[in-house]
C-alpha cells in the first residue's frame, strides 16, 4: 500500500509507461473505497458525479451558474485521495478560469489536495466551442510549470472535446490539438468520444503520447481491453458509474411507489461487508 501522496503521484506516471489500465471514476470516499478494493491501479474523480452527488448540475449543463466551485471540486479530491492508497487522478474540468494562471492555480491545488494527476479541456464552459488553439496551448504550458515548479511527478492530462462538439474535421482536429498540447507539457493525451477500436487504433499512431479514452460516454458500447489492444493507454468511465447508481435510485423508488416492493434490495452489498471494508480501510490509512 502506498500512503504517500509523491509516491502515489510517481506509480501514477508509471501506468502510463505500460500496457494500458482501466481507471473507473469515484464521486466520493465510498465509490472511491469500494473501486480500489475491486483491485484496479488508479481510480479517477468525476466531476459529473461529485455535482450530482451535491444535487447540482453537471457544469456544462443548463444552469451551469448553479455549477460545482472549484472550492467545493477540490474538497472532494482531497477526500477521495485521503481515502484510498491507489493514485487518483483529478477531473478539474476546465481548471476553473480561462486564464493560464487561473489552470495552474487549480493544479497546484490539486497537488496540494493529494492527486495523482489531473485533466484540463479545452472546451470553453458554457459554450459551444473550444478555445482558441494559441490560448488552449498556453493553458497546459501554465500547468506544466506549476507542476515542475512544484517537483511533482503529477500526471498532467489535457483533454481535447473535438469529437463532443461534433466538428467536422474532429479527428484531424484532436490529433493536432492533443500534439501541440503534448508539446506543450501534458503528460496524457484524453479523447473522449471515439470507442471504436478503428478509430482509437488511428488515435494511438498519430498521436505522440499515451491517449486515453473515455467510455460509457452516451453510450453502452465498446470493451476496454479491446480498446487497450488498440492501443490505448489508460480507460475511463467518466460519470457512468455515478449515473447508472442514481438510475438504480431512480428505479428503486418507482418500483416502491408503484409496487410496494423492494426486490431491488437483492442488489445490495450486505451491511456487514460495507461495514468491514470501510473499517479495514480507515484502519490501514490511520
Amino acid at each position: 500500500m502506498v500512503h504517500d501522496a509523491a509516491a502515489k503521484a510517481l506509480a501514477f506516471k508509471t501506468l502510463h509507461n505500460g500496457d494500458g489500465f482501466i481507471m473507473p471514476n469515484a464521486w466520493d470516499a465510498g465509490s472511491a473505497i469500494i473501486l480500489a478494493e475491486q483491485g484496479f491501479k488508479a481510480i479517477a474523480t468525476t466531476s459529473a458525479g461529485v455535482a450530482f452527488s451535491l444535487g447540482k448540475p453537471d457544469y456544462s449543463a443548463p444552469g451551469a451558474r448553479w455549477a460545482v466551485s472549484r472550492e467545493e471540486m477540490i474538497e472532494r479530491v482531497a477526500e477521495i485521495a485521503a481515502a484510498v492508497d491507489v493514485p487518483v487522478n483529478a477531473d478539474l474540468e476546465a481548471g476553473y478560469g480561462d486564464r493560464a494562471e487561473a489552470v495552474a492555480e487549480t493544479v497546484r491545488l490539486a497537488i496540494a489536495a493529494g492527486a495523482s494527476g489531473g485533466n484540463i479541456e479545452d472546451k470553453v464552459p458554457g459554450g459551444d466551442g473550444l478555445y482558441d488553439e494559441a490560448i488552449a496551448i498556453e493553458r497546459i504550458a501554465a500547468a506544466r510549470l506549476a507542476i515542475d515548479a512544484a517537483k511533482s511527478a503529477f500526471v498532467l492530462t489535457a483533454r481535447s472535446d473535438g469529437f463532443l462538439i461534433a466538428a467536422p474535421d474532429a479527428l484531424k482536429m484532436t490529433i493536432r490539438r492533443a500534439n501541440l498540447y503534448r508539446a506543450a507539457g501534458a503528460d496524457c493525451l484524453f479523447t473522449p468520444g471515439p470507442v471504436d477500436p478503428e478509430i482509437v487504433r488511428t488515435l494511438a499512431r498519430e498521436i505522440d503520447g499515451p491517449i486515453n479514452i473515455v467510455m460509457g460516454l452516451g453510450t453502452a458500447q465498446g470493451n476496454a481491453h479491446e480498446i487497450i489492444a488498440a492501443g490505448a493507454r489508460r480507460i475511463s468511465l467518466g460519470g457512468s458509474i455515478a449515473r447508472t447508481a442514481l438510475g438504480l435510485v431512480r428505479k428503486a423508488a418507482q418500483e416502491l411507489r408503484e409496487q410496494g416492493t423492494v426486490t431491488f434490495a437483492s442488489e445490495q452489498i450486505p451491511q456487514d461487508s460495507l461495514n468491514t471494508m470501510f473499517a479495514k480501510t480507515r484502519e490501514a490509512r490511520a
